[in-house]
């Protein structure tokens, strides 16, 4: 789908694309475990050889970037970076300044736009465009475009996730105001994505880690219908940045309503953003509730970016519930969603606190590392196979032995132990034949973070938990 405003993160922003486990498993690109770094003489070799090809976009009341797609002045950029205006000035690296006119938009608000220079130039550099599904989560990424109206800025990261279903790419390659409609590239200098939106609280927000980019397979159908003439030449709305509406736990619900004055997802749906403070192992539950939409939930950190769920229809009929445990203290940021582009309606939105209900007894030891008490539960992240999983961290030092235990009364646990860099230690499903709590004993090699993943066997794990680690 395409293209449009703030959002969203990634719950395990590190996890490879696949990790193997006992029977085949395989954790999904939302869990990636590896990342990608780049040397300084790829960055700027990739720096060297593209940036002559992104150009600056002024309009009336703002700017962004953009690549030069054809030699004789094509450029490719953000519907929202030209907006309804139908002439813009492109600035080129080298100091020239062209007008521009607008001759193509995305269909279904596909956040896509393109501007064909004034005055026949010839021969300008241009940016290679990578082949459709070559992109993997870890895997670098660079962004060059205009930021704060600095032309010319490069910033680099990883692709932290990859969203099929709304077609997009995320990175934590910061993206920030005036990166909008600039190139997403690879090690190679090809592009991946267009950026087109980060998470922020406002117009004047910056990046906190967490973007997304148009993928190459939608550049490059939208690029193919303006060569032919096909591409829509009407622009179809402005983009709205409203702010995040503080709502309270466990108060009424609130009555909203997803219409034009809503903001944007890349994908052309609309949401309303809501606000909270939320402390760290707090359970909360977000319903949202509505006769008239086919209502869907995302919530995320606006303090970290490695936290990501959404929900469609976990509330009944078409009605979107989460329910998870929070990781961090701080802010959170609800949207509330409607799962097709363009849906308007009405709807109601509540956040309660839950109970996690009875938790296994307390194993004796002392020592502890960490003691986590909490609950797999719909609304948790999910592995490829559909199983919940939750990911905590622990700081160990080289040479240190440390048992890790995850207890349930309830369900069939799996423990996954990793250090920082997303190499996996160990891995264990069964303490004993019979004893369907999971227990790992390993002896670190190094200094530093370590994270635990806890899983349940299957899809039909779900519970409180007991993890401790000593």
């Amino acid at each position: 789908m395409a293209s449009g405003s703030l959002i969203l993160g990634t719950l395990l922003g590190g996890l490879p694309l696949s990790l193997p486990r006992d029977g085949g498993r395989v954790l999904g690109p939302q869990a990636a475990l590896a990342q990608s770094t780049l040397d300084e003489a790829t960055t700027v070799r990739v720096y060297d050889r593209v940036s002559p090809a992104v150009v600056s976009i002024q309009t009336r009341t703002g700017g962004g970037s953009g690549s030069i797609v054809d030699a004789d002045g094509l450029i490719l950029t953000n519907a929202h970076v030209v907006g309804s205006e139908r002439v813009v000035t492109v600035r080129l690296t080298d100091g020239r300044t062209f007008q521009g006119d607008v001759v193509g938009y995305g269909a279904n608000r596909l956040d896509l736009a393109a501007v064909r220079l004034r005055g026949n130039p010839r021969n300008l550099p241009t940016v290679t465009i990578a082949p459709p599904n070559s992109v993997r989560v870890g895997q670098s990424a660079l962004a060059i475009g205009s930021p704060f109206g600095l032309q010319g800025t490069l910033t680099v990261g990883i692709v932290s996730r990859i969203d099929t279903e709304r077609n997009l790419i995320q990175t934590d390659a910061a993206i920030n105001p005036g990166n909008s409609g600039g190139p997403l590239l690879n090690r190679d200098g090809q592009l991946i994505g267009v950026n087109t939106s980060i998470f922020t609280t406002g117009q004047s927000g910056g990046n906190v880690g967490i973007g997304f980019a148009i993928p190459t397979d939608a550049v490059q159908q939208f690029l193919a219908s303006v060569r032919s003439g096909q591409a829509s030449t009407t622009a179809q709305g402005g983009r709205t940045d409203r702010e995040p509406v503080a709502i309270a736990l466990n108060g009424s619900p609130v009555q909203g309503r997803l219409d034009s004055s809503s903001n944007i997802l890349p994908d052309g749906s609309y949401y309303n953003p809501y606000s909270f403070q939320g402390q760290a192992g707090q359970r909360i539950t977000i319903d949202m509730v509505s006769n008239e939409i086919d209502a869907y939930l995302i919530l995320i950190s606006a303090d970290h970016d490695d936290f990501f769920v959404q929900d469609d229809d976990s509330g009944g009929n078409l009605n979107a519930r989460l329910s998870v445990q929070l990781p961090h203290t701080g802010t959170y940021v609800i949207l509330a969603n409607a799962y097709a582009e363009g849906e308007t309606g009405r709807y109601q939105l509540r956040l309660s606190s839950r109970d996690t209900g009875a938790t296994p007894s307390v194993p004796q030891g002392s020592g502890a590392i960490l003691r986590q008490q909490g609950t797999l539960a719909p609304g948790d992240a999910t592995l490829s196979d559909g199983s919940l999983y939750q990911e905590y961290r622990f700081q160990g030092r080289a040479g240190q032995t440390v048992r890790i235990q995850l207890n349930s009364d309830v369900f069939d646990t799996y423990l996954i132990l990793l250090d920082d860099q997303g190499n996996r230690l160990g891995e264990n499903d069964d303490r004993a034949p019979g004893d369907t709590n999971a227990e790992l004993v390993v002896t670190l090699p190094r200094n530093g973070s370590y994270r635990v993943i806890v899983n349940a066997f299957d899809r039909t794990g779900q519970g409180p938990f007991l993890l401790t680690v000593d």
